[in-house]
């Protein structure tokens, strides 16, 4: 390094106001990434690019970081202690001042990592730029492109009236039409069902044919929709793995595919219907109340929680299938296989107790079947406990998971529906 070589055996890092002395010798090994990187510099040039400023005559190298973070970083480096967040500091902040100095998160202590985890998974859904009502405006200034701004703008504005029901009064009316469209479909496939509706459609067919007509009306509204959200989406391929457009998809397909075989078979509509794989097709319309997430945090939160918490529900259904293995064996032997005269016929067999295990351990009980001995009862009872806690130890973490789903789409919601207010006065 020529920069004040022959004339400073060492050099001064001024961090935030903070003076620290290190010889040329300790600069060259250096932990921190940040720091031995200027051992390198030919020029004052290069040292410009790893610190803020250079006093050429004191050989002094300024650095615009927090000073008390810097003193933590400094201490662990050193070898004294173990690496913690600073006191009235925010995790954010000084894992920020980690990752400018060439820490990485795995340099915390094992509390502090849980701490960042969480602080992290509440911000980065918050603050993403991708999903800022404002960050268009701001792509379109960077990129400067006057005869694409007016195309892309409205294309943006088309996919938020689509996705985001709270982004604007167009997004709010769209979502209100689609939800009445979802609840109109529901109940005329409520009311096919019943056995009076059914003996009033084979006497009138102006009623089935009404009821196909309202059929009809709402799978041509969905079938629009879903059309014109795959349109105008940015990724097509992401548009089609997204859970929510695969559901739409089989929802509306066994429409299409019943009238295929109408015209293809010819047959009388009613003879179809009492086809097995037409009624199949018909009840799959029952996938149109799960477009209702589309405009409800409720569901919208039940999904994200399913999709975050998978890990847990593996767990959760780890326990039970070994409490169930366990204990329908136990049960078995307790109640068929040990006095063959006075067996419980219900626990003829493992796979016949499972079901009784089951519906003890969810606590459910129906009283189909139950143990008639004095062991198989006390096995019942340890059943029934053992349900319990093993229920509970997974259903924490995912109750965490739910409210931290639930508070990241509130507040997700409630800044599109700021930019609503801002967008309806102006």
């Amino acid at each position: 390094m020529t920069l004040g070589r022959s004339r400073a055996a060492s050099v001064v890092l001024n961090v935030g106001g903070a003076r620290y002395s290190l010889s040329r010798e300790l600069l060259k090994d250096f932990p921190l990434r940040r720091v031995s990187r200027l051992h390198g510099c030919r020029s004052e040039r290069d040292v410009l690019e790893v610190c803020d400023d250079y006093d050429r005559e004191r050989n002094e190298y300024f650095f615009d970081r927090h000073s008390e973070a810097f003193g933590f970083i400094l201490l662990y480096v050193r070898g004294h202690g173990k690496l913690r967040f600073a006191p009235r500091m925010c995790e954010l902040s000084f894992y920020n001042e980690m990752i400018y100095w060439g820490l990485e998160g795995t340099h915390l202590e094992y509390c502090c990592q849980r701490r960042l985890d969480d602080r992290m998974s509440d911000t980065y859904t918050f603050y993403s730029a991708a999903d800022e009502p404002g960050a268009l405006g701001r792509d379109e200034a960077r990129t400067g492109g006057a005869e694409a701004a007016p195309s892309r703008r409205w294309l943006e504005r088309m996919r938020r009236t689509f996705e985001e029901p709270t982004s604007s009064l167009a997004a709010q009316i769209l979502a209100s039409v689609s939800v009445v469209f979802v609840i109109v479909s529901m109940v005329v496939l409520c009311a096919s069902t019943l056995p009076d509706w059914r003996a009033a459609a084979a006497d009138n067919r102006s009623l089935d044919d009404r009821s196909r007509i309202i059929e009809a009306v709402c799978i041509g509204w969905f079938t629009a929709e879903c059309i014109v959200r795959f349109i105008i989406s940015k990724n097509k391929c992401e548009f089609v793995k997204r859970p929510l457009n695969i559901i739409d998809l089989l929802a509306i397909m066994p429409y299409y595919i019943s009238v295929l075989m109408t015209v293809l078979t010819g047959e009388n509509l009613q003879l179809q219907r009492a086809g097995v794989t037409l009624r199949v097709l018909r009840m799959m319309r029952i996938f149109w109340v799960i477009k209702l997430a589309r405009h409800f945090i409720g569901l919208q939160t039940l999904g994200l929680t399913l999709k975050r918490c998978y890990r847990e529900m593996v767990m959760l259904l780890v326990f039970i299938c070994v409490a169930m293995a366990i204990f329908s064996a136990l049960s078995q032997l307790l109640e068929h296989g040990l006095d063959l005269e006075t067996s419980n016929k219900d626990f003829a067999s493992i796979p016949a107790a499972c079901w009784w295990v089951i519906i003890s351990m969810t606590t459910v009980g129906y009283g189909d079947m139950y143990p008639i001995t004095v062991p198989g009862r006390i096995l019942g009872g340890v059943c029934v406990v053992s349900g319990i806690v093993l229920l509970a130890l997974p259903i924490t973490f995912i109750y965490h998971s739910f409210v931290q789903c639930y508070h990241e789409l509130k507040f997700r919601s409630a800044r599109y529906s700021r930019s609503l207010s801002t967008e309806f006065l102006n």
